[in-house]
């Protein structure tokens, strides 16, 4: 591979529960440090930055990036729901790509609230109104909280078109819960059992349990992308490149199709996914690890099917098979995911980048895929937007 983009440098903070956490500024301010003594360049060689964070104030990237020095640089501040870490990325590697800069920050934060996600902004139009009326529609329940229903409804959809058992998804939690165990930076260490999962408070009968939801967090998380000139004159690790990135917003599926797995991304996934294969001239099979958004049990699994790491409907045979984890077929969230590592929503893109790019440079330590090459992250926010990056080996 002969990359345009190179990640210098990652940094990541502990995730910690709302509440427990530093300022966003603080944290935010302190990702970008240790991104940068990764790499092992100083802020004034940064061209440009792109800060994301979804619940703040405008210029909070400002906030963060100044203690880093004031360099009068362009700092452009992100906000694209879940897939808001990524969106950054992605704008950092266009920047470096289109040899706008030489060497870019994406930064990551968020500081979060206790409970459900909700509008903020009551006295104006939703984002969302379009996909509530599709949800109210196939799923109603508008006693739920809107997250819940949504990707709940996409764990039904997928139940009654296939078949798949609500065990099936607790399994999947079980599973993040063994790999957040080997990883310090993860909000919840402990291990659950599938039937722990399965026990744990029901929030939709016979659709989802407490356990099964990424519990808000807060975070922040951060890379270093140069290009690869400016890697070699600044004697910097090249060892890991960006192959393909792409973004895609919602189609007309999305809203046509009366399939809330498509209401929640699933074509948007599918399409993202297969434009970064075409660019790096591999498929799925060629995979060794991925860094899916799993802010649910169930959109993990119907992620499987979108990615193409297994066939359509062939989802819970991947779980069952254990193709998911450690000796299967491919590593997903070696990091523990969103349901175990946690979602601080403008950090969650980063902080994929930052494990993926120590599984690739083979210093992911306890959480270390032997021999990862190859690696996807897929990131998805509602509203919406799907960023799918592949990263290899250099």
């Amino acid at each position: 591979m002969d990359p345009k983009v190179i990640v210098a440098g990652v940094g990541m903070i502990p995730f910690a529960k709302p509440g427990a956490s530093a300022p966003y500024d603080e944290m935010g301010t302190e990702a970008a440090r240790l991104a940068l003594k990764d790499a092992g360049i100083g802020y004034d060689l940064v061209d440009q930055a792109y800060a994301g964070y979804v619940y703040g104030d405008s210029t909070a990237g400002q906030k963060a990036i100044y203690p880093l020095g004031l360099t009068g640089i362009p700092i452009v501040n992100v906000n694209n729901n879940c897939s808001t870490g990524s969106t950054a990325l992605f704008l950092a590697r266009q920047a470096v790509a289109s040899g706008a800069a030489d060497c870019v920050l994406a930064l990551g934060f968020e500081q979060m609230r206790p409970g459900a996600l909700g509008a903020i902004f009551n006295d104006r139009p939703s984002p969302f109104v379009e996909f509530d009326k599709v949800t109210d529609r196939l799923v109603g329940n508008e006693e739920i909280p809107l997250a819940l229903r949504y990707f709940g409804g996409a764990g039904l959809s997928h139940m009654e078109k296939y078949g798949t058992k609500l065990e099936t998804f607790a399994k999947v939690r079980a599973k993040a819960s063994r790999h957040a165990a080997n990883n310090p930076l993860a909000l919840f260490r402990k291990e659950v059992t599938a039937d722990e999962v399965m026990g744990a408070q029901v929030i939709w009968p016979g659709v989802m349990t407490r356990l099964m939801a990424c519990p808000p967090t807060c975070g922040a998380a951060a890379a270093i992308l140069v290009s690869p000139e400016f890697a070699k004159r600044h004697g910097l690790d090249a060892s890991v490149g960006i192959a393909g990135q792409a973004m895609v917003t919602d189609l007309s599926s999305t809203f046509d199709s009366d399939d809330m797995m498509k209401v929640v991304g699933y074509d948007m996934a599918k399409d993202a996914a297969d434009k970064v294969y075409d660019q790096a001239g591999i498929g799925p099979d060629d995979l060794d690890v991925v860094e899916l958004h799993d802010c649910f049990a169930q959109n993990e699994l119907i992620t499987y099917e979108a990615l193409g790491l297994c066939p359509e409907g062939g989802a819970e045979k991947f779980v069952e098979d254990g193709d998911n984890s450690y000796g299967g077929k491919v590593v997903t969230n070696p990091s523990g995911g969103l349901l175990s590592k946690g979602h601080p929503l403008g950090a969650t893109g980063l902080a994929q980048c930052y494990e993926l790019t120590r599984q690739l440079r083979g210093t992911a330590g306890t959480t270390q895929v032997e021999g990862a090459a190859t690696a996807l992250q897929h990131n998805l926010g509602l509203g919406g937007a799907c960023v799918t990056t592949l990263y290899q080996r250099v």
